[in-house]
């Protein structure tokens, strides 16, 4: 029996998700489990396996489409089946044939754009427009204020403005250089990029090659961008003495196999924790007239993947002993590698505090951007050997790693932020289980 295929809902706040690829064409054979398509949210970039045996019969969204969640995208189904009665409908009933029609025969024109037919809104109602619509419009200038979206709940979503602009001949909207464009309800993180610049491709020249960026390098260079605009960071820096560490590092190397798996990150990030049950202050968010403070500690961890940074949160570390958080972190690295993430841990609202370690590349200091609107980051260093008083007055080489503390000046003060710092140095120095 012939089977939709539908766009998942990854994570409760994802109302649209932009279809990256088909690793399908129709007609192909499609086997469960097999990889069939991929997309992306504002978030994370996702794999999506086919959920039973069949035949592609149908594919309703190309890739770099903006599609609705619950959407449906494609039929699997047995030879001569036919896919037609699915439409492309998604959670709201409506094919998108049927969308379309609502969109190109309004009850009324608009004359405020160059002959757009457009139903009117009421003026005292929001405008529901995804980001990526919003961005789309700006750069093409279409007026979206009376346009009726096609995604959920009359959401505005990329297909309409595109439709909406293929309509003219002319600008839709020209206006003064000081005018502003509708200002629109946005759904969703600002953070999606326009079509026509996915679209862009790479070429080669003489004395250079320009290569197409992914959308999450786009949405990584709009968040780092964002909390330097929007924050006031500050760094400190500081090395603590990591014999204690290396010592139980030692210890637990030696026992059984599940406490080999310990690495020194997940013990600094331990230490990391307890200092920050102690000063709940940086352990929070800041949303500038306000600031959360979190009875327990969520830690971000950066993870590089192929397809760029990810910082998934691992709920309730504070509550975990070391084995726990070891393995924890492994789960969540391997999940983001794997596209099996859950948006939801991609937020920057999941964590409380993040971590983001450069000590594998030999970085002896680095300046962690914030992920807004955390209050504080830590960037761990890689261990290198300092002359220092061993004892007796001899002077040896002890090791140390540097930690590197990036916080907004706008929620704590210097003197708290490095009373914080001063205490996680304590934490390692004195590391136990």
């Amino acid at each position: 029996m012939a089977t939709p295929i539908l766009m998942p809902k990854a994570g409760q706040s994802v109302e649209t998700c932009i279809l990256t690829a088909w690793y399908k064409k129709k007609g192909d054979a499609v086997k469960k489990d097999e990889l069939l398509f991929s997309f992306e949210t504002d978030k994370a970039a996702i794999d999506e396996n086919a959920k039973l045996d069949g035949i592609l019969l149908e594919i309703f969204f190309e890739t770099g489409s903006e599609v609705p969640v619950l959407a449906t995208i494609g039929v699997i189904g047995q030879p001569g089946e036919s896919a037609i009665t699915f439409g492309t409908a998604d959670s709201t009933g409506q094919t998108k044939d049927e969308q379309r029609t609502i969109i190109q025969e309004p009850s009324a024109p608009d004359t405020a754009t160059t002959g757009i037919p457009l139903t009117q809104r009421p003026s005292a109602e929001k405008i529901k427009i995804s980001p990526r619509a919003k961005k789309i419009a700006e750069h093409k200038r279409i007026r979206y204020d009376s346009l009726q979206g096609s995604g959920p709940g009359g959401r505005i979503i990329a297909d309409d403005i595109e439709r909406a602009s293929s309509s003219v001949t002319s600008p839709a909207y020209e206006h003064d250089k000081n005018e502003k464009m509708p200002t629109g309800e946005s759904t969703g993180r600002e953070q999606r990029v326009p079509s026509h610049e996915s679209d862009v491709k790479g070429h080669t020249g003489e004395e250079f090659t320009v290569k197409k960026i992914s959308n999450i390098r786009k949405r990584i260079a709009d968040a780092m961008q964002k909390s330097v605009q929007n924050s006031a960071q500050l760094t400190h820096h500081l090395s603590a003495d990591v014999r204690s560490v290396l010592t139980i590092r030692t210890q637990l190397k030696a026992k059984a196999d599940v406490e080999k798996n310990i690495t020194i990150n997940d013990m600094i990030c331990f230490a990391i924790i307890k200092a920050l049950k102690q000063h709940p202050d940086i352990n929070g968010h800041f949303n500038g007239t306000e600031i959360k403070e979190f009875k327990t500690v969520h830690l971000g961890i950066a993870v590089d993947t192929p397809r760029g940074l990810m910082v998934p949160a691992i709920k309730n570390a504070g509550t975990m002993t070391l084995e726990q958080l070891s393995a924890a972190i492994k789960k969540r690295a391997e999940e983001c590698r794997q596209g099996d993430i859950s948006p939801d841990l991609l937020s920057s609202e999941a964590a409380t505090f993040t971590v983001s370690n450069l000590g594998v590349y030999g970085i002896e200091m680095f300046t962690p951007v914030l992920n807004i609107p955390q209050i504080g980051i830590i960037g761990v260093n890689t261990i290198i050997q300092r002359p220092a008083d061993v004892g007796g007055g001899i002077i040896g080489f002890v090791p140390v790693i540097g930690i590197s503390l990036t916080y907004d000046h706008r929620a704590i003060d210097g003197a708290p932020a490095s009373r914080f710092l001063q205490t996680v140095k304590k934490e390692i120095e004195t590391f136990s289980l």
